[in-house]
């Protein structure tokens, strides 16, 4: 079961990664082009909070299923451990609540340039949060 779960969140990381770029691209775009702020905009940042979403929920049935989760809580001196054990999951939740944030904010907006503003800093927040805790040699292997 590990195996497969580890599988699934790391393939859906890859969506999960290329929604966000989306929604911080389309963002960006569309306050430097001061657009109205339209239905295909609101739809790139729901995919954007879905797929992260679903990318946490994957991560936090992989973190107790997984050797190196949960149960290596107890021995952080070891780097690698304690990134696939503290690191990772925390700053990852941290981030995904910034995009969630982010999303509420945007409803309760009502001018265009605002809307793509939180949604830049919010989503650009969560995307570099979850940059910086990818414990890239692990994921790399895992492809």
């Amino acid at each position: 079961m590990y195996d497969i779960v580890k599988q699934i969140h790391s393939g859906w990381a890859i969506l999960a990664f290329f929604l966000l770029i989306l929604v911080v691209v389309n963002s960006t775009i569309g306050l430097l082009t001061k657009k109205e702020f339209t239905p295909w905009d609101r739809r790139v940042g729901i995919m954007g909070l879905i797929g992260t979403h679903t990318q946490l929920l994957i991560g936090l049935i992989l973190y107790f299923v997984s050797p190196l989760g949960f149960s290596s809580l107890g021995n952080m001196s070891d780097k690698a451990l304690r990134m696939t054990s503290l690191e990772h999951p925390l700053i990852n939740i941290i981030a995904i609540t910034l995009i969630t944030i982010g999303w509420s904010k945007h409803k309760k907006i009502t001018e265009s340039n605002k809307k793509f503003k939180t949604f830049l800093i919010f989503y650009g927040l969560g995307l570099i949060l979850i940059l910086s805790r990818v414990p890239w040699g692990l994921w790399q292997s895992s492809l």
